[in-house]
C-alpha cells in the first residue's frame, strides 16, 4: 500500500460520516455518535497525514505550498468543530455549521485528491510513498486510541 492509498481509505470515512452527519436532526443519539466518529477520524487523520505525508513533502522546495495550503485547511476544520462542541447540538447553528463542516471536508477531500496527490506523486519515489504510509497507519491508529 501506498501513502495516497493509505489516505484515500480514511477519505472514504470521512465522507460517508459527513454525510450522515449532516441528515440527522436534534440532539438525538444518532447526532451525537454521527459527530464522534467524524470528529475522531478527522483529528486522527489530520495529525497523522501532516506528520507523514505534508511535512515530508515541506522538505521539498516544490511542497512547501501545497502543504502549507492543505494544513491550514485543516486548522480551519478543527477551528468548525471547536464551533460545533460550543454549540448546543439543537439549535439550528449547530446543523449550519455542520452542513459548513461537511462542505470544507468535501472541498478539501477533492482538491487532495484531484490536484495535491498527483503533485506529490512527482515529487516522492515508490519506496518513500510505501514508507510514509506505514509511517501514517501507525500514527493514525495510535491517535484513535
Amino acid at each position: 500500500m501506498n501513502i495516497f492509498e493509505a489516505l484515500r481509505e480514511s477519505h472514504d470515512r470521512q465522507r460517508s460520516y459527513a454525510k450522515t452527519l449532516i441528515e440527522t436532526s436534534g440532539d438525538t443519539p444518532e447526532r451525537v455518535e454521527a459527530y464522534k466518529q467524524l470528529k475522531a477520524e478527522l483529528q486522527a487523520h489530520e495529525t497523522a497525514e501532516e506528520r507523514h505525508f505534508y511535512i515530508p513533502l515541506m522538505e521539498l522546495d516544490d511542497g512547501v505550498d501545497l502543504s502549507r495550503h492543505a494544513i491550514a485547511e485543516h486548522h480551519e476544520m478543527d477551528e468548525m468543530m471547536e464551533e460545533l462542541d460550543e454549540t448546543e447540538m439543537s439549535s439550528p447553528a449547530w446543523l449550519a455549521i455542520a452542513k459548513k463542516l461537511s462542505d470544507k471536508v468535501h472541498h478539501h477531500l477533492k482538491e487532495e485528491e484531484q490536484k495535491f496527490f498527483q503533485m506529490a506523486g512527482k515529487l516522492l519515489n515508490e519506496k518513500q510513498k510505501e514508507q510514509l504510509a506505514g509511517q501514517y497507519e501507525k500514527e493514525f491508529n495510535a491517535q484513535l486510541t
